[in-house]
């Protein structure tokens, strides 16, 4: 049967195998973080005629599984694909909603321009996830804190070695049920400063949601995990050591008179959906917001003085985590005893009471999926 969706048709074609209503309990009990998904996943395909005129089609919801993919497909070779990360929240009456999914339909378009896959009209991304989540609503879950993460991605599909754009892409959402990133009580975690190591580079894909910029972090990442870390910060280290971001956050600072600075966008940091949604949400307290160059030395010297109150780091999965200690071999910032800032914490229960429905939503911020 076709469902539609933003005036998008979407063939229905349902797992054969679903998993029970037992199985899928235990894992909801526990799921932590992109360890398992749901039974159906979203599909549209993307080809370019012999007129060379290109084209979405063949929109539909299948069986969660395997892709058969040419050894020679371009995403194998050249890494030409993207993604995007949004979440499902289940409110107290039961509806299914989620939070700013236009914008990462236009982060997904700014991603495909740089990386130069098609662009995806806005109807057929909202009519995706809108159709894998009412087929996998049982899927959400309630707890505190918990949600169904979407993971939107395209993929440069045709089969070829030449190095040029594909002419056939896959666009596909999959969802996988989450508790809270960093598991267990919400507490300041250690974050290891990168000396060796950039994330992205200036004329790079920096601003991109690529799988390459990921991949290039996890070097990174390893050797902060190997340190004791939750997370690794990049510099800008030609740029007087400029702090950019996360592995995968972007980075706040509280300063002692209740305003807050981030680093500007600088065409090699991530434009975070929830980096704009803390910006907004922090103005409507009434506090100041910056956006510049912020560096290590003010970091070190900010937190010594005191000029700097708190920091915290925020993004899809985590939402807002607040940073207790930045250190490397040579540097030790802040204290592995600091607790939660206040005003990180205000900021963090505003924005969940937002996506979870629990505190009025003014700037029309959530859409609802089931």
């Amino acid at each position: 049967m076709t469902q539609t969706a933003h005036g998008v048709e979407f063939t229905q074609q349902p797992s054969a195998t679903p998993r029970s209503a037992e199985e899928r309990a235990a894992i909801l009990a526990n799921p932590g973080f992109g360890n398992y998904f749901t039974d159906h996943t979203a599909i549209v395909d993307y080809s370019v005629d012999a007129e060379g005129k290109g084209g979405w089609h063949d929109a539909r919801i299948e069986a969660y599984g395997p892709i058969s993919l040419d050894p020679s497909a371009a995403v194998l070779h050249y890494g030409q694909e993207i993604f995007e990360g949004l979440k499902a929240y289940r409110h107290a009456d039961g509806s299914i909603w989620t939070f700013r999914p236009e914008a990462n339909a236009a982060r997904l378009n700014k991603s495909a321009r740089r990386l130069a896959l098609p662009e995806l009209p806005e109807e057929y991304f909202l009519g995706a996830i809108r159709e894998l989540v009412s087929v996998d609503r049982e899927w959400v879950p309630a707890g505190d804190g918990e949600a169904l993460y979407l993971r939107p991605f395209m993929i440069a599909t045709e089969a070829f070695l030449g190095v040029r754009a594909a002419r056939e892409v896959s666009f596909r959402v999959i969802a996988s049920p989450a508790g809270n990133y960093f598991g267990g009580e919400l507490k300041p975690v250690s974050i290891w400063i990168s000396r060796e190591y950039a994330r992205a580079g200036r004329g790079g894909t920096g601003a991109a949601k690529c799988g390459g910029n990921y991949a290039a972090s996890l070097i990174a990442q390893q050797e902060a995990e190997s340190h004791g870390c939750k997370q690794v910060l990049f510099l800008d280290q030609f740029n007087d050591n400029a702090v950019e971001e996360l592995g995968g956050m972007n980075v706040f600072f509280v300063m002692k008179d209740g305003s807050l600075a981030t680093p500007a966008l600088s065409g090699t940091i991530l434009e975070g959906i929830t980096r704009m949604s803390v910006i907004q949400v922090a103005k409507d307290m009434g506090r100041e917001v910056t956006e510049r160059k912020i560096t290590l030395d003010e970091w070190r010297d900010g937190v010594a003085s005191g000029e700097i109150a708190e920091v915290f780091a925020c993004g899809t999965a985590a939402v807002i985590t607040p940073i207790g200690v930045l250190k490397d071999n040579t540097e030790f910032i802040g204290s592995e005893d600091a607790k939660a800032g206040e005003t990180t914490m205000a900021i963090r229960e505003q924005l969940l009471g937002i996506q979870t429905g629990t505190i009025e939503d003014t700037h029309g911020w959530l859409t609802r999926l089931a």
